[in-house]
Order: structure tokens, then sequence, then C-alpha cells
């Protein structure tokens, strides 16, 4: 009876056709990414500072204008109304809305890691954030405060802002002024910055990126998307032609040309940072493509001259999403706000 189960499991072993079964295929070898393709790439620094760092006082003197609806002619709009802290600094709109409702000429993009840009503005009108933040408190469509007068005339009809205002400018006889309001929301904005498991991998933790993710900066390298977005924004570095290879659909808004008067600068627009490309949509300057699988489909067809497959596109997809990183929450928190006086300035609903 033993020696037939013994023979019986012999035969088992042996049944015909039981080697020629298929072997699973071995795992693919791990994707690895030649340090020469990094080059062009930086982490993000801690804060984006050019000169001297502000001072604290600076920092939370700014945080308060950022948020302070007060500063618009109806007091119902601020940078933080367009550029939402809390939704990776845009508003997801295609453009936004203003004073009265109105809505802007072209999208609003976000105002993190953006002090770090060349230009600010989609037609680079502003050298810096301190030049930029000066412009929607008077443009008519956004913030559309009368002058810079009017502006200082609300600021110090608001109590505290005046010791404020001291404190943070304590070299000035007359720190409450148009210029230092600027310089203190710019030195809010330079500590926007978002460092995510992107700048780990740059830092050496090869463990940080998936093999997927890895592979998605591979098809972002090789098929030329760093011609434009490179550097520690991926992005933010130079002008480039809307529709370098096909022309863009929309050719209502001319760009720089507008600025310059200069028919070369037609259709020409700062590179956006792709730093949290996958929570700021919809995207370009006008808003018009609404999810990133499609953008990343007509920067390839528009820019390159490429018809990315849609493997190449979620690989691509997949890398974008290693730029993403939410700022830190204590330096973004909406601060209590000083209070208005039996003389503040009330809002302007005409």
């Amino acid at each position: 009876m033993l020696f037939t189960s013994l023979l019986v499991l012999s035969m088992g072993c042996n049944y015909p056709g039981a080697a020629d079964l298929p072997k699973a295929p071995p795992p693919p070898p791990p994707v690895s990414i030649d340090p020469a393709k990094l080059a062009t790439f930086a982490a993000l620094p801690a804060r984006m500072d050019v000169a001297e760092a502000p001072t604290a006082q600076q920092i939370d003197l700014g945080r308060m204008l950022y948020y302070d609806k007060r500063l618009s002619k109806n007091q119902d709009v601020s940078c933080n109304t367009c550029h939402q802290l809390d939704k990776f600094g845009v508003d997801n709109q295609p453009t936004s809305t203003g004073h009265k409702g109105q809505k802007g000429g072209r999208n609003s993009p976000t105002s993190l890691n953006a002090a770090g840009q060349f230009v600010q503005f989609w037609d680079g009108r502003a050298a810096d954030v301190e030049a930029q933040a000066k412009g929607p408190v008077l443009n008519p469509i956004e913030m559309a405060m009368k002058d810079e007068a009017s502006v200082v005339a609300l600021l110090k009809s608001i109590p505290d802002y005046g010791p404020l205002f001291a404190n943070a400018f304590p070299a000035d006889t007359d720190p409450v002024n148009y210029d230092n309001m600027a310089k203190a929301i710019g030195a809010f904005e330079r500590g926007l910055t978002t460092p995510s498991k992107w700048d780990k991998f740059l830092g050496g933790d090869q463990a940080a990126l998936t093999d997927a993710e890895k592979q998605g900066f591979l098809t972002f390298v090789d098929n030329g998307c760093t011609a434009c977005h490179s550097g520690a924004y991926v992005g933010g570095t130079m002008y480039q032609k809307m529709g370098l290879v096909k022309p863009w659909t929309n050719t209502t808004d001319l760009g720089r040309q507008a600025i310059t008067n200069n028919e070369g600068d037609a259709f020409m627009f700062k590179v956006p940072v792709l730093r949290n490309v996958t929570k700021t949509a919809p995207y370009f300057h006008d808003g018009s493509v609404a999810t990133l699988e499609e953008a990343v489909k007509q920067m390839g067809e528009y820019q390159l001259g490429k018809q990315l497959t849609d493997q190449q596109v979620g690989e691509i997809v997949a890398w974008l999403g290693t730029l993403e990183a939410a700022p830190d929450a204590a330096y973004v928190k909406e601060p209590t706000l000083p209070a208005n006086g039996p003389k503040t300035i009330a809002p302007d609903p005409t």
C-alpha cells in the first residue's frame, strides 16, 4: 500500500506537460536616473529672499495684508481671494472674480513658490513680488482702489496698523505708505515655499520616488519638456511663445506684445512653475484646459510638435505629482486682523 502511494506521487510529479507550464516573468529592473539628467534641477530654498531676510514683524504684517479684504474698494477682495493659500495658492477658476463680480482677463497663477520666478505676471510686467503686490490693489477689475493715496488713507484709518507698520519699518518717519505695504506682502510671499518628495530625491533619498515616478521623470526629460521647465521651480525662468510649433487656438491675448509693442513678443508668456501643478487647474494663461492630462497632451502638441501617447502622459503626470506639497500650515494660517476704528473708511460698492 505504501509502495502504491509512492508510485502514484512519483507519477504525479512527472505528469506530462508539468515542466512546460509558463513561469512568472522576472520583475523588471529598478528604474535608475542618470545624474546628468538632474543637472538642470535644484531643490527649493527654505525662503526666496534675494537680499537680507525680512524681519518677523515684516512677515507678520505682510500676512495680515495678504488676507485683508479692506484693501479693496468694496472691502470684499483680498490677495487670498484669488490666491487661496488653503487651495495651493489659486482659486481653481479660469479667471478670477474681482470688484463688482468682474472677471479678470487671465488665469490667476499660484502664489506658492512664485517669488522665485524671474518676473511676475504672465506678461512679466512686474520685476518681483513686491512690485506685483501693488498691481491688483489698483486694478479696476480686481481690487479697484482709486489710487495709492486712497490705500494709505484706508490703512491709516485702521488704528492698529500704525504701530504694526512702525514695528516693521522702524527706520521710516512715516512708515504707513504704499511701498511698505508691498514690501510687507512680499516678505510674507517669499516664505511660501513647498518642498516635496522631489526635493528629498534631489537631496539623495533614492527611495523618495517610486519606479513609476522615476519613469515619469525620464519621459518628461526625454520628450524635451526641460527646454522650458527646469530649475528649482520647474519653470518660471524664461518667456516662451504659446504655440511654438503649432499656432495656439486663442489669438486674442497677445501676451508680452501688449506691454512691449514689439511684434516679436506676440503670444510670448512667462513659463509657469510646475510646483503643485496637480492642484492648480485650470491651466494656461487663459484657463482653457480643465485637466492636467489634457494640458500635458496640448503642450506636447503645440510646444513640442509631438503626439504624446496616453501612457506617456500618464507617466509624466505621475512624476508631476512628486512636485506637490502644501505650504507650512502655521505660516499660512489666517491671522486675526486689526479691528476697525471709529474713523475707518467704509466699503464703497460703486
